[in-house]
């Protein structure tokens, strides 16, 4: 816990020095101007945070009883299935149970070497301990005492951080990423929201990468609006997605993935079961499946079923195509879970089945598909 207590002091001189206005300047200049070419040749040149962590990962909102309660115990088996089949990237936030899933996630990795893994969690979201909060928070069921306060200021994003590694009880956070700062959570007041982050939260984040108490920095959200808005103002290193490059959602695919491939941004895929609609389940983004989406899920069954690919092995292997991906991860509750995930991960599917999805309009032409696998099924026949 040394280490711990000294990044925490250097947060405190962080904000000192900010405060004071003689902190060195990042990539967002004072003028609230971006230094782009500093930018660009910083993200061209920096290695991959994500370059051990391998192709897929673990999505910790489980943990935080999201949507049903999960026993300390079995908490600790599916972690425990998660770094025995090879997952290296663990990905949680504060508000995932009002700070539970940090816990327990920091609580597992704390018994194994720090530099074998990369961990990422967020900032946006204040802990106020609160002993008078509800049961259910935002869907989480008997998390922590704590009550949630947005707040993307620089200062918030300090206390943010500090308040992670206590709970998390390591001695370093990877990856910081912005939550949810768009339209979905923020309705109309989201681009107010935005310039809080921008002139608050993003010039933090670059401060303390540059001071080492983070590597990396980005946005974890669900649209691709505050992405591209961050790519012209801001530098982040990668953004964690969760919903819009899937089977049924390709809306990254056109102006999103081709941004971060020149600027040398990468993207984490989250949600690449569209909150279950791909994995057999009837809701999307959380919330009853529209028509739509329901007819294109029925289809992409339909023509899995021919070739003998599982549904869930192809949402998760087309998600990491793109070269901008650098990792894919995937929520799970239970270890059975982790390792079927990982098995779907790896599941041979042949080149002919991408082919045939784009020929039927199901994906897009220009859809970067996986490498063709060395052994995979062939439809049982053909329309």
């Amino acid at each position: 816990m040394q280490r711990a207590r000294r990044h925490q002091s250097v947060l405190a001189q962080e904000g000192s020095r900010c405060a004071s206005g003689t902190a060195r300047p990042s990539t967002i200049t004072r003028d609230n101007t971006v230094n782009h070419a500093a930018h660009e040749t910083k993200a061209l040149q920096r290695p991959g945070i994500l370059a051990t962590a391998g192709a897929f990962g673990f999505g910790a909102a489980p943990l935080g009883n999201l949507y049903a309660r999960v026993a300390e115990a079995q908490a600790e088996q599916t972690l425990r299935a998660a770094w025995e089949t090879g997952i290296r990237y663990f990905d949680t936030a504060p508000f995932y149970g009002s700070g539970l899933s940090e816990q327990r996630v920091g609580r597992f990795l704390a018994g194994y070497p720090r530099d074998e893994f990369v961990l990422s969690t967020k900032v946006g979201r204040l802990l106020v301990p609160d002993p008078t909060v509800p049961e259910v928070q935002h869907g989480y069921i008997g998390g922590l005492p704590n009550r949630i306060e947005y707040d993307y200021s620089a200062d918030g994003a300090r206390r943010s951080i500090e308040s992670s590694l206590a709970r998390l009880g390591l001695d370093r956070i990877d990856v910081a990423y912005i939550h949810d700062v768009a339209p979905d959570t923020h309705g109309d007041d989201w681009l107010r929201q935005y310039s809080i982050a921008f002139h608050g939260a993003m010039r933090a984040l670059s401060d303390l990468r540059d001071e080492g108490v983070i590597r990396a920095w980005g946005l974890g959200v669900n649209r691709i609006e505050p992405c591209l808005m961050a790519l012209r103002d801001a530098a982040p290193d990668l953004f964690l997605l969760a919903g819009r490059y899937t089977l049924l959602d390709t809306s990254a695919h056109h102006e999103l993935i081709p941004a971060c491939d020149a600027k040398g941004v990468r993207l984490v895929i989250g949600g690449p079961y569209n909150s279950g609609l791909l994995a057999g389940g009837t809701t999307f983004e959380y919330a009853p499946a529209p028509a739509d989406m329901l007819e294109k899920r029925h289809r992409l069954a339909a023509l899995c079923e021919r070739y003998g690919v599982p549904l869930k092995a192809a949402a998760l292997q087309f998600c990491h195509a793109p070269a901008a991906v650098a990792c894919v991860i995937a929520g799970s509750r239970t270890a059975n879970e982790v390792r079927e995930n990982w098995t779907l991960m790896h599941t041979p599917i042949p080149a002919e089945f991408w082919a045939d999805l784009k020929r039927r309009g199901l994906i897009p032409e220009d859809a970067p598909v996986p490498a063709p696998a060395s052994l995979g099924a062939t439809p049982s026949s053909r329309r």
